[in-house]
This record gives structure tokens, C-alpha cells and sequence, in this order.
């Protein structure tokens, strides 16, 4: 199971972006006071999967239905968690590094191969659009924050908390906006870097986008990596401003200032990531 010392990225979808069954679920899932609050998500969804798992393997577990929920003046926006894709991912994250023996026993090949197909699905963005696979509404990272998400949101989107009882940090945009500037900062890449991983990343991000509805809101959450961060470093975070500085002087064919703003965001968060290794 991944560490809930984890960031997420998610798309919240307005009812209408869902088929007539699906909105009336939503609907009584929101009324019944179902829905689950960030803050307490990560943990319901990793012991959902547990109990998933610990399941009898007579066939892939589909666990029920769940979600994040905003409500607006206008519409309910929902973010599945899809979980059975979670499932599938843990089901072959546990054949692992596992001899064949012992990793068939836990996961038979059947439902791994259950599990690979499920997982493939949802990778491919083409089927998710022509055959209607369920949209993965929800990316998972664990021990920081990855550089392409900043792409997607402008400062002033930021959302900071620091009280006794509530500590959170998230940009929250709507799609829209988060699909031009991934536009834009592809344009700046492709130009400047050409065919680099960071082109890539920001690529399969803006593929990620356009799976959903065009009134969908985006949400960057720093989660549990708020236990790592002290709230002075909370409040001097401005990664964002680093990426859209980085991209600025690339635009302008400064390369020494696009590096220094690249160099100072990937120290930052390698020091994050180098807590894993701490005991």
C-alpha cells in the first residue's frame, strides 16, 4: 500500500458529466451525508483496499462506490475515487519482488491478469474516451509533489490553513484554465527542451485533463505531506511561482534564470523525498 505521506491531484466533475444512474446515485450519496472529507480520505481508501485484498480471490473485489464532494451554488462536483483500480494496482504491486510461488498464492494469475487489464484500461486515455472506462479522478503521489502539477494553477489559487485544528494547503482552478496553461507550457517546452521527461510529464498531464467534463474543477491537495512541512515552510512555499518562472525564462531563452528557478523547486522537494529514507 502506498504511504499516506502523499499529495493528490483531482478532478471534480459536475453531476451532468456523469449518466443518469450515476448522477441519481451521487445524489443520494451527497443527501444520506456520505460523503468523505479529504482529510480523512486517504486513510478510508487504504483500508478499503486492505479489506478488498483480504477478500475470498474468486474474482477481481469491486468495493462500493465512494467519494470527495464539492458543492457550489450551481451544481454538485464529484470526485470518484474509483477504487477499483486501486485494487487493481495493489493486486499486482503485491506480486512484487515476490517468488512466483508465493505471489500466485496471494494473487492467482487470473486475477492479476484481471488486474493488469483493469489497470492498462484506465492508463489509456483513448479507451477511457471511446469505450467508456471509468475516469481515474484522482493521481496519487507520494513523498512530494510533482513538478508538472504546479503547471496547472496560478498563485493566487492558493488555499492556506494553519490552526490548531486545521492545517491545509491546496490551489483549486477550473479545468479550462489549467488546460491552457498546460498548453502553454508545452509550447515553451516543445520549443526550448524539445522531447525532454519534463515535456513528457506536462504531456501526459494535459492528455489526463482532457479526459473530462469542461466545467470540472482541478485541485492540487498537499495532503499528508502537510505532517512533514512545519507551517514556515507551508507559508514560504511558492512553487507555482517557481514553475511559471522557470517557464518564463525559457520563453525568453534565459536559460540561467529558467535553471535557477528549476534547480531551487528540485531541492526543495528532494529534501521531502529523502524523508523516506529517514528512520
Amino acid at each position: 500500500m502506498p504511504s499516506l505521506f502523499a499529495s493528490y491531484l483531482r478532478v471534480y466533475e459536475p453531476l451532468t458529466a456523469f449518466d443518469r444512474d450515476r448522477q441519481s446515485y451521487w445524489r443520494r450519496y451527497v443527501e444520506q451525508g456520505r460523503a468523505v472529507a479529504p482529510g480523512e480520505g486517504p486513510r478510508r481508501q487504504q483500508a478499503s483496499v486492505i479489506e478488498a485484498l483480504g477478500a475470498g480471490w474468486t474474482r477481481l473485489p469491486d468495493p462500493p462506490d465512494e467519494a470527495y464532494v464539492l458543492e457550489t451554488d450551481e451544481t454538485l462536483l464529484i470526485c470518484p475515487w474509483n477504487l477499483r483500480i486501486r485494487v487493481a494496482e495493489a493486486a499486482l504491486s503485491a506480486r512484487d519482488g515476490v517468488p512466483p510461488v508465493l505471489a500466485d498464492a496471494f494473487v492467482p494469475p487470473v486475477l492479476a491478469g484481471q488486474a493488469k487489464a483493469v489497470v492498462d484500461d484506465w492508463r489509456s486515455g483513448a479507451r477511457v474516451l471511446e469505450h467508456g472506462v471509468p475516469r481515474v479522478h484522482e493521481q496519487i503521489a507520494t513523498w512530494g509533489v510533482p513538478l508538472r502539477w504546479f503547471v496547472l494553477f496560478d498563485p493566487e489559487e492558493r488555499h492556506h490553513v494553519t490552526r490548531p485544528d486545521l492545517r491545509a494547503l491546496r490551489y483549486r482552478t477550473e479545468i479550462s484554465k489549467a488546460r491552457r496553461r498546460s498548453s502553454r507550457a508545452l509550447a515553451v517546452l516543445r520549443k526550448s527542451v524539445g522531447a525532454a521527461p519534463i515535456t513528457e510529464a506536462v504531456e501526459e498531464a494535459a492528455r489526463w485533463l482532457e479526459e473530462f467534463h469542461p466545467r470540472s474543477v482541478v485541485e492540487l491537495d498537499y495532503g499528508g505531506l502537510l505532517e512533514l512541512l512545519s507551517d514556515e515552510t507551508l507559508a514560504a512555499d511558492d512553487s507555482p511561482e517557481l514553475v511559471a518562472a522557470g517557464l518564463a525564462g525559457l520563453s525568453r531563452g534565459e536559460a540561467e534564470e529558467a535553471s535557477a528557478a528549476y534547480d531551487k523547486l528540485v531541492a526543495r522537494w528532494r529534501a521531502v523525498q529523502l524523508l523516506e529514507r529517514c528512520n
